[in-house]
């Protein structure tokens, strides 16, 4: 068996294994009587147990230990309240709880069961030894259902379950002791709460204090209230001044109201021509503003970003060349290329310029140009121009910076890439250089004005660019390829201004010559650019 508090196993005492039928009969002949009558007043019918039957040894065992045992030691428990937490029985009635004791066994009666020795041990054969066995298994099933029914009981009549161990006996023991302190020590307050208030009733002279008292405020009263009639005509005759007033102030609240109705409708009127007058400046600043920012807006320069970093130049902020110190890594620089590729596609669609033997493949950070050659064409097709075969190489203006025995000259096919740029860039420089620019602002009457063509500010023959050569060969150092970078970006920033000269030029002319048009025939609509500008 274990304790229902802490499930802790238990040893019971061997008293419980040697109780008479007697005995136990009349432990559970009360909650046998009262579970059977109330079987049978449901059911109509009795029960039947289930219990074994006892050995027919039995009655010779319980003479002879009943000569040896000793005395029995009964005490009763005192009958609280349930706590909450205490789980009900299975199979046993929940209210019938008051009218039960039960038996605690001291720890006296713990230990074997006294055998007695005057009894002569007889050898046994091996059948009587099995039925012997079968036997002491049969009386130990009865006792452990005796123990447990005893305890079901127990715990049945009382607010504890049974077993438990001497431990949570003791705790349990300390509890209720403070659960009587605190009985005691309420009923000890109520008690002196009934003195209190015994001692506090009012004696005879305390009464007659309580009339003269109440004679005295019943006077008090009669004076207050003929005071309050006086108050109450005096408050007539100011009611009847101040109704007069109100009727005065009323005719002031209207004149007042009128004043204000139309102060305010002029204030509103006032305040919608201030509104509209102030609408109109707002919308002529923003106007002026957004013509301002227009005419600044250089959409070229926005998408292409050209400056410099120190000694490297940069096009949107990314480096174009390579130094041991500071280091730039190879990606940066094949973005770079990347976005001047882009940049010098860009012109030349901007200035309808087709370049000669060369196609620009702008690929981002994998930019490629392709060099065309033409080769003769057939006999057939020799009148024919443009119908001869062309082969294209594909020239790569990146590089992954990854050298084979750290062997300079294997930048051969990133060399002939920049070369096929820089014989472009100088293509685009030709041809700006042999076209007039329109001017920006021709005097009147002179729409069509224009000014000779520019030069590169940097000369391109071949690999080389001012005094520096755009190849990573052997003999080279990063230090001139790097300059040889940015003078091929201030070139480009140069073609860049150019073209947005140019394309401002041409809005110009467009507006110029619009003005022109409605200034001839007033009825004519406005199309075409001259619209659009």
């Amino acid at each position: 068996m274990y304790c229902q508090k802490c499930r802790t196993p238990l040893n019971t005492d061997g008293s419980l294994g040697s109780l008479n039928p007697a005995a136990f009969e009349l432990l559970i002949s009360k909650y046998t009587n009262h579970s059977t009558s109330k079987t049978a007043s449901d059911q109509g019918a009795t029960p039947s147990t289930n219990r074994p039957a006892n050995p027919s040894d039995r009655r010779d065992n319980y003479d002879r230990t009943a000569k040896h045992a000793p005395s029995p030691f009964y005490r009763r428990s005192l009958q609280g309240p349930r706590s909450s937490n205490q789980l009900h029985q299975p199979g046993l009635p929940r209210g019938d709880s008051g009218g039960m004791s039960f038996v605690m066994l001291t720890e006296s009666q713990f230990g074997p069961p006294t055998i007695d020795s005057s009894v002569p041990s007889h050898p046994k054969r091996k059948g009587s030894q099995s039925h012997e066995h079968r036997q002491e298994e049969g009386s130990l099933s009865s006792q452990v259902e005796k123990a447990t029914r005893l305890f079901e009981i127990v715990s049945a009549r009382s607010d504890i379950d049974h077993p438990i161990c001497l431990e949570c006996t003791d705790m349990l023991v300390e509890m209720l002791q403070k659960r009587l302190t605190n009985s005691t020590k309420e009923r000890d307050a109520y008690i002196g709460f009934v003195r209190t208030l015994n001692a506090s009733l009012p004696s005879q002279e305390d009464i007659e204090k309580a009339e003269q008292s109440l004679q005295e405020s019943l006077q008090a009263e009669e004076r207050a209230y003929s005071q309050l009639l006086a108050l109450e005509q005096e408050k007539a005759t100011l009611d009847e001044e101040l109704a007069s007033l109100e009727e005065e102030a009323r005719q002031v609240d209207a004149d007042e109201q009128s004043f204000w109705r139309d102060r305010n409708a002029f204030s509103l009127t006032l305040g919608e021509f201030q509104t509209e007058r102030d609408a109109l400046n707002m919308r002529y600043d923003h106007d002026s503003q957004q013509l301002e920012r227009l005419q600044r807006t250089n959409v070229y320069n926005d998408a292409f970003c050209i400056g410099h970093d120190g000694y490297f130049g940069t096009i949107n902020a990314l480096r174009l060349g390579r130094l041991a110190n500071p280091s730039v890594e190879w990606p940066e620089i094949n973005a770079a290329w990347g976005q001047t590729c882009l940049l010098l596609s860009t012109i030349a669609d901007r200035l309808n310029f087709q370049f000669r033997g060369y196609r620009l493949r702008p690929m981002g950070s994998n930019s490629k140009i392709d060099k065309i050659e033409e080769s003769g064409p057939p006999a057939s097709d020799a009148a024919v121009p443009g119908r001869g075969a062309s082969k294209a190489t594909q020239l790569e203006l990146f590089s992954s910076g990854d050298l084979p025995l750290n062997l300079p000259w294997m930048h051969r096919r990133f060399d002939n890439g920049m070369v096929a740029f820089l014989e472009c860039l100088r293509q685009l420089g030709q041809f700006v250089e042999t076209t007039p620019v329109p001017v920006a602002s021709p005097r009147r009457g002179q729409t069509g004005a224009t000014a000779p063509g520019l030069r590169l500010p940097y000369e391109i023959k071949r690999d080389r660019i001012g005094d520096a050569s755009i190849k990573l060969g052997f003999n080279q150092n990063d230090e001139t390829w790097t300059r040889a970078c940015k003078y091929t970006l201030t070139c480009c920033k140069f073609l860049l201004a150019h073209a947005s000269n140019v394309a401002s030029a041409s809005s110009n002319s467009a507006a110029v010559a619009a003005a022109a048009v409605a200034a001839a025939d007033p009825g004519r609509p406005a199309t075409g650019s001259a619209a659009k500008s």
